[in-house]
């Protein structure tokens, strides 16, 4: 199955915020192509990305991390 993992919305967001640091979120499902989206967003944007490697139960789950910008990926759409 293919997700949209919706990049181009969070490279616009990434540039809005001027966020330097960036962590990304996933689930264990999604966690396969973290280092993809990472590099991705690295080289289209001047954010250095982390990928927490912890647990994700949902958007509830949200990691305490010094970032300026947490971006939680999931199967379901949650605005």
């Amino acid at each position: 199955m293919a997700y949209n993992l919706e990049l181009p919305r969070i490279i616009k967001e990434i540039k809005a915020s001027k966020a330097k640091t960036v962590l990304l979120q996933f689930p264990d499902g999604l966690k396969p192509k973290a280092t993809r989206v990472a590099k991705e967003l690295e080289e289209k944007t001047s954010a250095k990305i982390h990928i927490w490697m912890g647990s994700n139960f949902g958007a509830c789950d949200v990691p305490t991390a010094k970032v300026d910008l947490v971006v939680n990926f999931g199967h379901s759409e949650f605005r």
